[in-house]
């Protein structure tokens, strides 16, 4: 594996890993920016209003179900006979990829815009503050660490589910896994299988650190004091 990896002309060329790992961020980028247009308005409206929690619970329960390689397979016999070019395998990925994004994103914006103090919301009516401008200027803010986590989870499940495009003649790093295994070079294949998992440990460690700088710092200290505070509670409550 080490060896294919270092050699210059699997990085070079249309098929090299350098050009099928853009694709695959490609993908990823596309798929989450669209379960996130259609995730965060969602979670943010039963967030804040409280109704059609049971729809959100419904949903994305549903999703989380789907067979992602079934439906992709499904998607491109229904689609494909309406294009004549590569959108024909590209729509039908995407979909899956979105359907695959969208619950952990649209379950923590909620739970997240949920679990703001009531204090603090009830504060910020009494002080004039429109339901829009609670919403976004005191809900949000707070809710972010949880919605962070959310489009962190969704992230890695998208990087990892996204070697399905290369099932349907699409490329991304499951291109290397499906031609190695239709050559039986398992070197090859080790190689893509690697290259997902690296890919997927650096986005999240990348989104680890915007959260650090995104997270407002007093919310920071908060969680710390919380957790810190736990075993003394615990000690007292034994004692």
């Amino acid at each position: 594996m080490i060896d294919y990896l270092l050699d210059p002309a699997h990085w070079t060329g249309s098929d090299s890993i350098g050009t099928l790992l853009v694709q695959h961020l490609i993908y990823t980028g596309l798929s989450l920016l669209v379960a996130a247009v259609i995730g965060v308005p969602i979670g943010l409206y039963v967030g804040h209003t409280g109704k059609g929690t049971f729809f959100i619970a419904g949903v994305a329960n549903a999703l989380r179900a789907l067979p992602t390689l079934g439906l992709v397979i499904l998607l491109v016999i229904v689609i494909a006979p309406a294009f004549a070019s590569e959108l024909a395998f590209v729509i039908p990925s995407l979909i899956v990829l979105v359907l695959l994004a969208i619950p952990p994103i649209m379950t923590n914006t909620y739970a997240g815009v949920r679990a703001v103090d009531a204090a603090a919301v009830d504060a910020a009516v009494g002080m004039g503050y429109r339901p829009l401008k609670v919403l976004f200027a005191v809900q949000v803010p707070c809710a972010l660490p949880l919605i962070l986590s959310g489009f962190r989870g969704a992230t890695l499940q998208v990087i990892s589910t996204a070697t399905i495009a290369a099932y349907v003649s699409l490329g991304g790093l499951g291109r290397l896994i499906i031609d190695g295994r239709a050559q039986n070079d398992y070197d090859q294949m080790l190689a893509g299988a690697v290259l997902v998992a690296a890919l997927a440990l650096l986005v999240d460690l990348g989104i680890g650190l915007i959260g650090r700088f995104a997270v407002s710092p007093g919310l920071t200290r908060r969680r710390i004091r919380a957790t810190a505070a736990q075993p003394v509670l615990a000690t007292t409550a034994t004692a």
